[in-house]
């Protein structure tokens, strides 16, 4: 991707050292379990002990600083692109497009939504219209999840922006309204659809990166990897040895490929209701 040196935006947050909330290291195979848990909304952190959420004195980053240096620019170049797509794309339809706020963090802050942990991954919050980033999912992106690269991460920034889009659109709050008055399986497969459209979402910031020349050989690629390594039968494969779709709140790596694919394609937010689709 071509991102050094280029515009970042204003609306970033940097709460990096703060000391906004801790929590206990439950080592490797505890932070996939957590991950796991985390995307499958469901809370595991009593599997590997519990997280400490008092206040901390500071907060340290376990990347090196150059990376996170890199990390940092990145993030604000992708989310000056999301911004400018959705600002093209809204006042094209007639609308102006309200920017999220990116908040950076290290271990856990606190947000609307509740204390927020680098071991949930990545999270937009409805509440304060933020999305949340520890930036050292990066490296359990690579290491843990098998999706390396600036387009990967950038990809994540962008299913996150996505779902800033859903909630500016009214469908975030009419789904969570409507998963509150089904079982638990219905709900799922609401949340799978919600998830299936930020991916599609994420495909028109992709679609404006194509168009704009920031994308590189191998970037979709890259960017389709990330999609399919958080497939939720990709993650109960590695966490369990089977996947249960009754139980996905994400959607398959097939089909987190495929909706991501037709949004980089189409570039058409009317091209992304999965609401519709079988």
């Amino acid at each position: 991707m071509k991102w050094q040196g280029r515009t970042r935006s204003r609306n970033v947050e940097d709460r990096r050292g703060s000391g906004g909330g801790g929590r206990k290291t439950p080592g490797i195979i505890g932070i996939i379990v957590l991950l796991v848990g985390a995307y499958y909304g469901v809370d595991l952190s009593g599997v590997v002990g519990t997280p400490s959420l008092g206040p901390t004195s500071a907060q340290q980053s376990s990347l090196n600083p150059q990376l996170e240096s890199q990390l940092e620019e990145l993030s604000h170049v992708v989310l000056a692109d999301t911004e400018a797509a959705w600002k093209d794309y809204f006042g094209k339809h007639g609308q102006s497009y309200t920017p999220t706020t990116l908040v950076l963090y290290t271990g856990g802050t606190q947000t609307a939504c509740g204390m927020g942990q680098a071991a949930m991954g990545p999270f937009y919050c409805p509440g304060d219209k933020k999305v949340y980033l520890d930036l050292s999912f990066y490296e359990d992106m690579r290491t843990k999840l098998g999706a390396a690269g600036d387009a990967a991460f950038a990809y994540v920034i962008a299913h996150e922006v996505g779902h800033h889009v859903q909630n500016l659109l009214g469908i975030l709050p009419q789904v969570h309204q409507a998963q509150q008055s089904v079982g638990k399986t219905q709900a799922n497969a609401l949340s799978v659809k919600l998830e299936l459209q930020a991916d599609c979402f994420a495909g028109i910031w992709g679609h404006y990166a194509v168009n704009q020349q920031i994308f590189e050989a191998g970037d979709i690629e890259k960017a389709m990897n990330a999609a399919a390594s958080v497939g939720d039968d990709r993650l109960q494969q590695q966490a369990q040895g089977y996947a249960v779709p009754d139980s996905f709140t994400h959607g398959s790596s097939a089909d987190r490929m495929k909706w991501l694919k037709r949004g980089l394609e189409g570039g058409d937010i009317n091209q992304c209701n999965t609401f519709d689709a079988g």
